[in-house]
């Protein structure tokens, strides 16, 4: 069996939205998915992409991915890698694909001078938990994820907000 790691080209565009609609699937959020392909070709390969995507093979046919964009730390005063999705096909679970997704991305981090690589875990979600965390992962427990999204957003970024 051989893994391969590559960074993702227009081209793939149809197996990255086939992979994000598998992760939504497993994550039980398939009624979420609602990006237009185009759209998403747009952000990832156009003139500014917003995030980058590798692709994970096994024996040269693409079973995973990994999609990720930087943010940044002030206290560190770096930047950093947030991994958004990781996914791997069932079939190939089990294969160390995953772990090689992950160990890529910790090597584009080193190598861009990053100070972390960090991402969300759904908490019900114990085997991914338990695999990242044998990979050195920590929970950040005293962190809450906040998101504002949809009507709220324009709301707000339109100067008003919700009223307590």
């Amino acid at each position: 069996m051989t893994i391969s790691i590559r960074s993702a080209a227009p081209g793939d565009l149809p197996l990255i939205a086939d992979l994000i609609r598998g992760l939504a699937e497993y994550e039980k959020l398939a009624d979420e998915v609602r990006f237009d392909e185009a759209v998403l070709g747009t952000k990832l390969f156009g003139e500014r992409p917003y995030a980058e995507v590798i692709i994970g093979e096994v024996d040269g046919t693409a079973q995973g991915f990994a999609l990720f964009f930087h943010n940044f730390s002030t206290f560190e005063g770096k930047p950093g890698v947030y991994l958004e999705d990781l996914f791997v096909r069932p079939e190939a679970r089990g294969s160390g694909l995953g772990k090689a997704l992950l160990s890529r991305l910790a090597a584009i981090a080193v190598e861009r001078d990053c100070a972390r690589l960090e991402w969300s875990v759904l908490d019900w979600n114990e085997p991914a938990i338990g695999f990242y965390k044998k990979l050195g992962a920590r929970l950040m427990d005293a962190w809450t994820v906040m998101r504002v999204d949809g009507a709220d957003l324009a709301r707000l970024g339109a100067g008003g907000g919700k009223s307590a």
